[in-house]
């Protein structure tokens, strides 16, 4: 039974009402997305979580429908703020998205020409599918007692586990990572790493790594950023970020495409703040390499960019195999810029009320895949234009024929199981960094789960998840790795480490003192 919650005096003394779920004595719960409602339409259940995870079964198909449609006009108002009318889902998404606010009524055809596609491609001969083992290759520990902050996986020999107090080298195998027993430390040269790198960007054909510090723990804002020669092991320099004279923060920084780490003359990489989204540029003005030995701290170039006024919010960043950028904010929008234009987004998709946390799009810019706190979005940005060409919302506004998003998540009882401060980290695409080669899996880091979906099941319309649902398509079809300690990261190595009888290269996971890595292979 759903009540609005105007009777606590608490609330009375805020001025705020909500929706609750109420059944019985034995729950009340804020209808939001964090209850984790899934429907099975042919026993009209809900499962969702409260304290425990209930099930909850109706006696007629009627009284499910009713609650199903009353739970979802709920969600909305409690997310926006007002009532669930046909005017004010127009107000939220805007006419060009009205299908994410009704996905039933919503164009799908884009997903299923992707499909297609996808069958077509290069090295589709082997199918991923559902009857896939995910076997443990290689385990790793720690080095010299350093907590692993992050991955920096490299597509060439080597790949890098970045500790507080310096890197591990491990070598790439096509059955994953494997130590090399060599340890750079972050004390060499002079410019050491005051506090630990939040953030490690490979670059100039992996030889050269851009590390980032927070300036305030618990934020991610830095001022800078160290450049460190892996070969010698040494800080090179340590870079400012300014802009017309006056020092500025930056919250995130990438490559310029998906595939610029192995470029060896690579001199460029991209800045995102709250409110800022530019391109830096480690040469000066005149196009010659500073001279790190004389300068003290010398200051990044802005080459390109654009510091909006008002509150942007950009909390994530990502980029495509030709240089296009998403760009993911708190408010739950997601924006796509051209690889021309900084200044104004191509498409900017609504947020669904959650802030996106990390974005991640494929190497040909077709989809687009958000994290936040408790599911993953994956969106299409394939349209037709005028003329009849089929584009992405990178090079064009997408009009209103524009397909509903579909939605990842855990099923009640893993959400339940993960813990309830435990949220969804860092989803990505599997790596590709050539034309005509397809993406086959998403994975996302919630807790100890390291969890994996097939991505060619998640597109497929027809796939079982998403018979009978309302709203959004929701696809719980996943597996998970379970680790016996917090994951840092979970991502898959570049493409060309996969084996022949692999669809996959091998996932690897880590945790603050070891890492694993995982193949994936297809049972006869």
């Amino acid at each position: 039974m759903v009540k609005k919650d105007e009777e606590d005096e608490d609330d009375e003394e805020s001025g705020e009402s909500w929706w609750v779920l109420k059944v019985g004595s034995k729950v009340r719960v804020k209808v939001g997305i964090e209850v984790q409602l899934k429907s099975f339409g042919d026993q009209f259940r809900v499962d969702f979580v409260s304290d425990g995870v209930w099930a909850m079964k109706f006696f007629t198909e009627e009284d499910y429908k009713e609650f199903l449609t009353k739970f979802q006009n709920c969600l909305f108002e409690n997310t926006y703020g007002f009532e669930s009318t046909d005017a004010n889902k127009l107000k939220v998404y805007g006419k060009d998205f009205i299908g994410w606010a009704n996905p039933e009524t919503a164009d799908d055809s884009m997903w299923e020409d992707a499909e297609d596609s996808f069958l077509k491609s290069p090295g589709s001969v082997t199918p991923a599918r559902a009857t896939q083992d995910l076997r443990e290759e290689f385990e790793e520990a720690a080095e010299n007692g350093g907590a692993i902050q992050s991955l920096a996986l490299g597509a060439l020999d080597n790949s890098f586990l970045v500790s507080n107090s310096g890197i591990q080298v491990v070598r790439n195998f096509s059955h994953g990572i494997h130590g090399k027993g060599v340890y750079v430390n972050f004390g060499g040269g002079s410019n050491t790493v005051h506090s630990t790198p939040k953030k490690a960007l490979l670059m100039r054909a992996e030889t050269n790594m851009l590390l980032m510090s927070p300036v305030t723990d618990g934020k991610p804002h830095t001022t800078g950023l160290h450049q460190l020669d892996i070969e010698t092991g040494k800080i090179v320099t340590e870079w400012k970020f300014g802009k017309d004279g006056t020092d500025i923060t930056m919250r995130d920084i990438t490559n310029d495409n998906k595939g610029a780490q192995m470029d060896p003359s690579g001199s460029t990489f991209l800045g995102l703040d709250d409110n800022r989204l530019c391109r830096w540029d480690m040469r000066d003005r005149n196009g010659i390499v500073q001279d790190l030995a004389a300068a003290s701290a010398p200051v990044l170039n802005w080459a390109q960019g654009h510091q909006f006024s008002r509150g942007t919010n950009f909390q994530c960043f990502a980029t495509t195999g030709d240089g296009s950028i998403v760009v993911g904010s708190l408010d739950g929008k997601i924006r796509l810029y051209s690889i021309s234009s900084m200044r104004q987004a191509k498409t900017a998709f609504p947020g669904l009320g959650s802030p996106v946390t990390h974005v991640d799009v494929t190497f040909d810019g077709k989809w687009i895949l958000g994290t936040t706190d408790t599911y993953l979005i994956l969106i299409c940005s394939l349209f037709t234009d005028k003329d009849g060409k089929t584009k992405t919302g990178f090079s064009g506004r997408m009009g209103n024929r524009i397909s509903a998003p579909r939605l990842l998540k855990l099923t009640p009882l893993d959400s339940h199981m993960a813990g309830v401060n435990n949220k969804f980290r860092g989803a990505r695409f599997s790596w590709v960094t050539e034309n005509g080669k397809q993406e086959r899996h998403l994975v996302a880091t919630v807790g100890k789960f390291s969890v994996i979906w097939n991505f060619q099941q998640v597109k497929d319309g027809s796939h079982e998840c998403y018979q009978n649902q309302v709203g959004l398509k929701s696809c719980y079809c996943y597996k998970i790795v379970l680790k016996d300690d917090s994951i840092v990261d979970s991502c898959f190595m570049h493409e060309k480490f996969a084996i022949s009888d692999s669809p996959e290269a091998p996932l690897v996971v880590a945790t603050p003192m070891k890492v694993s890595s995982f193949s994936i292979s297809s049972r006869r």
